[in-house]
């Protein structure tokens, strides 16, 4: 049974658009979508720097961008069970899904890009990664100095988020902690303010009944209701995202092999850590489709379709 996976901020490396664009067809729909929400992903998915394209209200739009058109590139979705994205990878998967169309989806990504660093931009905070160490003894850290887990990302890895000073502090027995290149601490509530216009955009967008299980990062349970999707992926704005528990949904539903649409590489990190009888795959560029045309024919049977 196959599931596609959608990668979240962070994942993005300049030029990534480069070689899916070579492909005239890719091009025209990405032109389309900068086309729909004001900004030129093809620029800053081919020629714009790391700095650039770090800013959230780049990064987001770019990372949908370059996951919608990695997966129409690849085809094949008659024979996929399950989707889920982290974070913003949600938006994704929601497209992929046929909850929302891929315009939709970039207009939705586009202004959550904008809002989030709006809400950023209020109180200095941040995120730090704590990668090892003993989960309860993490979770409890990161409590005691008023800290959110907002990323349980399972495979030992917890991503801390807020104030800036109680960040420095974090120093949990046994684990290491990186501080996270990002402006402000996301999924918290001081992404809050984001929500409302957020979800005032969401009641404008029609949805669909989805074509396959949606795994929510909020509790890891398979959504099945268009509308219940989409306002999951709003509140989860200004709420902890629980990647942990979408793996153990891909487990316990009988996935056996995930591909991560690009830019990937992340998510299956995550997976091999944490289930690692779960066969994973890297759409990573042009170059992999045939391989993984070749990997859905091994993990593509026994849909679970709605």
């Amino acid at each position: 049974m196959l599931a596609i996976i959608a990668p979240g901020q962070g994942s993005q490396t300049p030029g990534m658009l480069s070689a899916w664009l070579e492909d005239a067809a890719l091009k025209t729909l990405a032109q389309e979508f900068s086309d729909a929400i004001g900004l030129d992903v093809v620029r800053l998915g081919t020629t714009a720097d790391a700095d650039e394209i770090k800013d959230t209200a780049n990064a987001q739009p770019l990372i949908v961008a370059a996951g919608l058109l990695s997966a129409y590139a690849l085809g094949e979705r008659d024979h996929i069970s399950f989707v889920a994205g982290h974070s913003v990878g949600e938006i994704t998967a929601a497209a992929l899904a046929g909850v929302i169309s891929s315009i939709d989806a970039m207009t939705l990504v586009r202004m959550r890009g904008v809002e989030m660093a709006k809400a950023a931009a209020i109180t200095p905070a941040g995120m730090a990664a704590v990668l090892g160490g003993d989960r309860q003894v993490v979770l409890s850290a990161i409590q005691a100095l008023g800290l959110v887990a907002a990323n349980d990302n399972g495979g030992g890895q917890i991503v801390a988020a807020g104030d800036l000073n109680a960040l420095a502090q974090l120093a949990p027995d046994g684990a290491r902690v990186r501080s996270l290149a990002v402006a402000g601490a996301f999924h918290t509530s001081y992404m809050q303010s984001a929500v409302d216009p957020l979800r005032t955009l969401a009641d404008s967008i029609f949805t669909n009944t989805p074509i396959v299980g949606v795994i929510s990062n909020k509790d890891g349970d398979v959504i099945k209701d268009g509308h219940d999707v989409l306002q999951r992926i709003i509140a989860q704005i200004a709420n902890p995202v629980r990647w942990d528990l979408c793996m153990q949904t891909l487990l316990s539903q009988g996935v056996t092999g995930v591909i991560e649409v690009a830019p990937a590489g992340t998510l299956v990190g995550l997976i091999k850590r944490a289930t690692p009888t779960i066969e994973q795959f890297a759409l990573k560029g042009p170059a992999d489709i045939a391989s993984a045309r070749l990997f859905i024919a091994q993990h593509g049977g026994n849909n679970v379709r709605n």
